[in-house]
């Protein structure tokens, strides 16, 4: 297959893929297609990448194939024979098509263990998810067509890394909006990512971690600002685990097309089997977090939480019914002592919910570790309708820290101040430039932001809810009474003038 050495830009690869998303709608459900289109990227990339790369090799090393090998198996990615996607479209009419791609995405794992060991586990191109046979057969040949269309060349200096990285991100938020309350496990609003990156302040060194990173937006918008702010170094490290195993991989693929291969992403259930250890078989501790856990999930695991081995639960152990202070406490222990910083997004019941995630929160305010509190309005995820609230954990105002002397809590209401388009509601840049400088300076402004001592909150029972701190109540203005009285009168007086005249029309009609 020939290939095009004309640039793409970013709206032309992202409406190409898009686009090949019509063989699939109105017959395969988006959370389920959404996996053979990423993968179908994601295999596209590799082999145009391999492709473009060997050809230059051997051009490097004619006639030295010793060589030659040497290079090739130092590439980045190895591509079997009868793997690559070139040779899967030519086959698309073959009435095992479906094997076949499986078969050389198992090739290409086997090849790359390492890397991708596991990640190509859960998506099966034979399955009657896709139809049946015939069916199945038309829709993969229409699907191998659509990714062999010159705008999805993936061949290196056609499109870079960011423009292939920033694609699948695309992919992943119109598969968020079509797939409505089923996407909250594999995607957070970039919006949403953005703001929780710059409020956790990840730098230049940091580690990261996601403990329930979904897709990896969040780590990825991490690493962004981080490189934003250092003129693009990679001196950082990121690491996630996820429950889901289908979004566990389009998690590790997402890093291999923003090119963070070193990234460590687990697969398993951070509160009951948390996979990063360290060399005691402790909880690995980080830098920076930044979350999106489950909203007040069910059955998080509390029967087997008094017995904790990390001891995440001393503080207590929320209810069954609700696991969002399980995740906040697995956050602290998961963050360094005297330094670590992480930005949550929460439901508003955190922060006024009773009974043992009272308790809870008041232990967490005793030790000084709530920093920020952040209402944002309604309607900004596509998942849940109600109000999100982010609450910023910061150890650094520990004992020791170089915080311990801050014992406030500033909260912000931002609820009010957002933008609303066709989909969802949304901040503009200075919405959410205005949220990280109050953040960041701590000024109080009057109905948006109020820096509150432990002792008032103390005194409010250890409440955190935003409208007993920030007094957005707006005064109704005071109405002249005699001035309407006028007013009515004025317009009963043109009113019985307009029906005199009205009168003499049909009058003078004979009506």
């Amino acid at each position: 297959m020939s290939k095009s050495s004309t640039k793409v830009s970013q709206d032309i690869i992202n409406a190409a893929a898009w686009k090949a998303c019509d063989t699939f709608r109105g017959a395969v459900d988006p959370t389920q297609y959404k996996d053979y289109i990423l993968v179908m990227l994601f295999l596209k990339y590799i082999s145009d990448t391999c492709e473009a790369r060997t050809l230059e090799l051997r051009e490097k090393y004619s006639g030295d194939n010793v060589r030659l090998m040497r290079a090739l198996e130092r590439e980045r990615f190895q591509l079997p024979a009868g793997a690559s996607f070139d040779e899967l479209h030519k086959a698309r009419d073959e009435s095992d098509i479906g094997e076949r791609i499986n078969k050389a995405l198992e090739a290409i794992e086997e090849k790359n263990r390492s890397k991708l060991e596991g990640v190509f586990r859960n998506i099966d191109f034979n399955s009657e998810t896709l139809g049946k046979k015939s069916e199945r057969n038309r829709r993969l040949k229409a699907l191998l067509e659509d990714f062999a269309k010159d705008e999805l060349d993936l061949s290196p200096g056609r499109v870079n890394e960011d423009v292939i990285g920033e694609c699948y991100i695309y992919l992943i938020s119109q598969f968020a909006s079509d797939a409505g309350k089923k996407a909250g496990e594999f995607y957070t609003p970039a919006v949403m990512s953005r703001l929780l990156a710059k409020l956790a302040g990840p730098q230049k060194g940091h580690t990261i971690f996601d403990p329930t990173c979904g897709s990896g937006s969040l780590l990825l918008e991490a690493a962004k600002v981080i490189k934003e702010q250092n003129a693009g170094s990679s001196d950082f490290a990121l690491f996630g685990q996820e429950v889901n195993g289908a979004t566990w991989a389009l998690a590790r693929m997402n890093m291999f097309l923003h090119g963070q291969d070193s990234s460590v992403i687990e697969w398993c259930n951070t509160l009951t089997d948390p996979q990063l250890l360290d060399a005691k078989g402790g909880l690995q501790q980080f830098d920076r977090i930044v979350a999106n856990p489950p909203f007040s999930l069910d059955k998080w695991g509390v029967e087997e939480a008094e017995n904790d081995k990390f001891n995440r639960f001393n503080r207590g152990i929320p209810p069954d019914s609700k696991g969002d202070y399980a995740f906040i406490l697995h956050i602290i222990a998961t963050l360094k002592p005297g330094s670590g910083k992480a930005a949550i997004i929460l439901p508003h019941g955190v922060l006024f919910r009773g009974a043992a995630e009272g308790r809870i929160r008041q232990k967490l305010l005793e030790e000084n570790l709530i920093d920020t509190v952040i209402g944002l309005p309604a309607g900004m995820f596509s998942t849940v309708g109600i109000p999100v609230a982010i609450l910023v954990i910061d150890r650094s105002r520990e004992q020791g820290g170089v915080n311990a002397k801050r014992k406030d809590v500033l909260f912000i209401d931002a609820s009010r101040d957002y933008l609303e388009n066709k989909k969802q509601v949304t901040l503009s840049d200075a919405q959410e430039k205005r949220i990280i400088d109050i953040h960041l300076s701590r000024e109080a402004i009057e109905k948006y932001s109020h820096v509150a001592t432990l002792k008032e909150i103390e005194e409010n029972d250890f409440n955190l809810n935003i409208p007993r701190y920030v007094d957005t109540f707006e005064a109704e203005a005071v109405v002249d009474i005699a001035k309407v009285q006028q007013e009515i009168v004025d317009l009963e007086k043109k009113q019985a003038e307009l029906r005199m005249k009205m009168n003499q029309y049909l009058k003078e009609l004979g009506l």
